[in-house]
Order: structure tokens, then sequence, then C-alpha cells
């Protein structure tokens, strides 16, 4: 009766590919920037309402992952759920350029408190069953999840359209959001990885032997019972210091850090995929299944994660080369199609690109989980949560100006130079890769793109 013994990691392979999945399955994705151009907004308008959208996310994004490290990580998770729900609701009960912001504000608190939080709550769960190597298989089924679900969203978007507008999709949306709240409610309350009481300052090395209850195991930590003495404001000040701590002084989780925050943060040039679309000279409907493309691209590449978690620092560098160069032909493309083909030609590179990116960027998480050895997982890892909102406003803030003299497709473009400068980073930035134990000997040659401290 093997086979009714219950698995810890497929049960949690589960319930994180149902939150992920649940996360993004909204057909509002493929149609809200035209639904604020439908309602008189301009291109600079949308560029300020995405711009609310990541100063809100960029404020909140460090707190609230100390806060995750402090309280309950689930629960943090299933008020991100809720206001996400509000956002559409807002958007659909006040469809103008201020119901539009305050959605997107609602929105942004939302993000904030799930960036950082989700990803520390399956490594901990994960180290508390002894296996922290299966994190990277694990998140690429849970944001291959996310992507299948936004292509059957987005595809699921022009029907709804036909029959209802942009009510029934935006109405549609908000009750996905309630559902997704139901899969966070599923979710695990995993123990951090560390006690609070033994946090010592971290720098570039490591101590000379263990440091009070914990004991460091490579990239992982045993699991230890969280900290019940003090108030929770001064655990949050501490939780908050240390994880800055680690973020800022060990190099391998800084670069890390910046490598994560470069290759999220670049994917916010998605936001504009419809609208170069309909540059292109496609129609509303149209617009979406080319998005559905770029999708698809991101599907595939964050279901190969598992599989390519161990490849070279070197040989994801030249991937990401080539999806630069991709990008930046397929937007090209799209700018000079006299026809259809050419446009569905030019939105085939960027998904391409698209999904070499988001494989880059799951490894990318998947080392710097590895890398941290401090309490403060949450807080660490939403440091590049903040860093991705700095490179998605630079984003918004280009596209903004650019397209005040440029065509859509050319400003588009220009961010694809983006994924070249990650790839000239990618063989120093990349935290090496965390061998279990079971598999290690003493002749272990560490990545090439990584540092061991």
């Amino acid at each position: 009766m093997a086979w009714l013994r219950r698995d810890p990691v497929r049960d949690l392979t589960v319930r994180a590919v149902l939150f992920k999945g649940t996360r993004d399955l909204l057909p509002i994705y493929a149609l809200y920037g035209v639904l604020f151009a439908d309602h008189g907004l301009s291109t600079a308008q949308i560029s300020l309402l995405l711009a609310i959208w990541s100063v809100t996310a960029f404020l909140l994004e460090v707190p609230s992952g100390a806060w995750a490290d402090t309280v309950s990580r689930r629960g943090l998770l299933v008020l991100s759920c809720v206001l996400q729900a509000a956002c559409f609701a807002l958007w659909m009960l006040a469809p103008s350029f201020v119901g539009f912001a305050l959605g997107f504000l609602v929105w942004g608190i939302a993000g904030a408190l799930e960036s950082g939080t989700f990803e520390a709550l399956v490594y901990d769960d994960l180290v508390a069953h002894g296996e922290p190597s299966a994190y990277a298989r694990i998140m690429g089924w849970a944001r291959g999840a996310q992507e299948s679900t936004v292509l059957v969203a987005i595809l699921a978007a022009a029907p709804l359209f036909a029959l209802g507008g942009y009510a029934l999709v935006g109405w549609v949306s908000v009750a996905v959001g309630l559902l997704h709240t139901l899969t966070a409610l599923a979710l695990p309350s995993a123990p951090v990885a560390i006690s609070a009481a033994a946090v010592d300052d971290l720098d570039d090395e490591p101590p000379a032997g263990p440091v009070g209850p914990h004991v460091k195991t490579g990239a992982a930590t045993v699991v230890a019972q969280p900290n019940s003495h003090g108030t929770t404001s001064s655990r949050y000040l501490v939780m908050l210091k240390t994880g800055l701590s680690e973020a800022l002084h060990v190099r391998r989780v800084r670069r890390g850090v910046l490598l994560g925050a470069l290759l999220y943060g670049v994917t916010a040039f998605d936001e504009y995929f419809g609208l170069l679309a309909v540059s292109g000279g496609a129609s509303t409907s149209t617009s979406a299944l080319l998005v559905g493309v770029t999708v698809a691209g991101s599907l595939i590449g964050s279901l190969l994660a598992g599989r390519t978690e161990v490849v070279s620092s070197r040989a994801l560098a030249a991937a990401l080369f080539i999806a630069g160069i991709l990008f930046i032909a397929g937007a090209l493309a799209v700018g000079v199609a006299t026809g259809p083909a050419l446009v569905w030609v030019g939105f085939v590179g960027i998904g391409i690109a698209y999904g070499i990116d988001f494989n880059a960027e799951v490894i990318a998480g998947a080392r710097l989980q590895d890398a941290i050895e401090g309490p403060a997982r949450a807080t660490v890892t939403s440091v590049s949560g903040l860093l991705s909102e700095i490179v998605a406003l630079g984003v918004f803030g280009f596209v903004a100006v650019a397209t005040q003299w440029l065509a859509m497709s050319t400003t588009i473009a220009l961010l694809g130079t983006v994924l070249l400068v990650a790839a000239a980073l990618t063989p120093t930035w990349l935290p090496p890769r965390h061998v279990p134990a079971r598999d290690r000997t003493e002749n272990v040659t560490p990545d090439q793109g990584g540092e061991h401290r």
C-alpha cells in the first residue's frame, strides 16, 4: 500500500501549482491595456498607472518581506489574494483614471505581500522535509501552471469579450481572485528554517563553526521552531535588519539578488505586448492571441526549469544572448509588418525570447534560495523583488518618454538590450548550484559562474 503513503514533496507541489495556477487565471490580463485606451487614456497615462502599481509594490516590498518572516506567511498570502480580487472589482465599478489608479494601488499592496513570501514558504517547507533540492523543480511546475492558466485566460478573453464586453471579462477575473484565495488557505504553514534568537551579523565569510541552535548544511539550514520570545515588533526589526544585512553584505547573495531582479524586472515589457500587436495592425481579439504566443513561450521556459537548472552559468548566458537578439528582431519585425504573417513571426521570436528569460529567472531564483543562509529568507527575496520593481519602473518610464518620439516597435526593441546586459552579467553573478549532501564528494568543483564564500 505504498501508494497511500503521503509524499510531502508531491503534496507541496500540488498545492503550489494550484496556488500559482489560479493566481493569473485572469482574462482581464489580455485586455486591460486596451481597456484603458478605450476609456480615453493615453499611452503616457497608462504608463503612469503601471508606475503607480510598481511604486506601491516598491515601497512595501521589503517591509512586507520582513513581516512575512515575523508572522504567518500563509495568512499574508490569503490577504494578498483578497486584495487582488478587490482591484478588478474597483476597475469594473469605477472605470476611470482614478478607479484604475486605486485598483493598481490595491494590486500593488497584494503583490508586495506575496513577493518573497510564497518562495520562502515553499523553500522552508522543503527544508523541514529535508528536500531543498526539489525547489527549482517545484517552482518550475508552479510557474508553468501560472503561465498555462495565463494562456487559458488570454484565449478565453476574446470569446468573453465578444459575449459580454469588458464587464464580463472583469467580473470573471474577480471570481477567479476569490477562488485563488481558497488555494492560499490550503498552503502549508512551514516553520522558519532557523531560530530568530540565534541571529548573528552576516558578512562575506561564514563563521568558524555552528552558531546557536542551527547548523549550516550547504545552502540549507536545519529547521528550528520560530522564536516566541520578544514582541512582534522587536522580532520584525530583527528580521528586517538580518535580511538586509545578508542581501547587501554577502557577495553571492547580493549578486543573486541583483541578477534575479534584472531578469524579472525586465519582463515589465510584457505590459506593452497588446499595444505592440495593435500597432502592427492586429485587431483587439487578435492582439489577445498574439499575447498568448508570448505566454506559451514563458510556459515552456518555466516547465523546463527543473531540467535546465543544472546548466552552467556560461550556457545560461549564451541562451540569454540569443533571447536578446530574438526579442529585438521580433519587435522590429512587428514594426515593419505590412500583413499579419510578419506580425505573427515577430511575436514567435518574442515568445521564444520571453521563454528563455523566464527559464533563466526561475534558475536564478533557485540559486538565490540556495545561497541564503540566514533566517530572513522572505526579506532577502523581497530585496530582489524591490530591485525588480525599480527595473520595471525604468521600463515604464522609458516607454512613456520614448514613445513621444519613437514607434512602439522600436521602443520595445530597445528594451531587448537589457537581455543582452543580463547575458553579460550571468557568468559572474549567478550563484553556484547547491549540490545535495548525498551527492557531494570532496572533489566536487563549484559551478564556474558562482563563488563559494
